[in-house]
């Protein structure tokens, strides 16, 4: 299964053009976070973002403008898996 999503998801989409990388990723946190049970992944982005050069403030800022859309539960589990990966302000 890995090497499934990473050929597809990584080996594809990761490299079209059109956005930067560092939009890509941010749009991906964004995204997964929606879902819901996908904390895991959720943290793996975050780590991705930050490893991109996306601070701690641009995800909160994301995650926080998608709110209206992906509810309460969802935003602030997103908010705690930044938090847990990202300490401190």
């Amino acid at each position: 299964m890995q090497d499934y999503l990473s050929s597809f998801c990584f080996g594809d989409f990761y490299t079209r053009g059109g956005l930067d990388l560092k939009t890509r990723e941010l749009l991906t946190l964004c995204i997964i976070s929606t879902l819901g049970g996908c904390e895991s992944q959720v943290k793996s982005h975050v780590l991705g973002n930050k490893n991109v050069g996306n601070g701690k403030e641009t995800l909160v800022t994301a995650i926080t403008h998608c709110f209206p859309y992906m509810g309460f539960p969802r935003t602030l589990n997103a908010l705690a898996c930044i938090n847990e990966i990202i300490p401190g302000n």
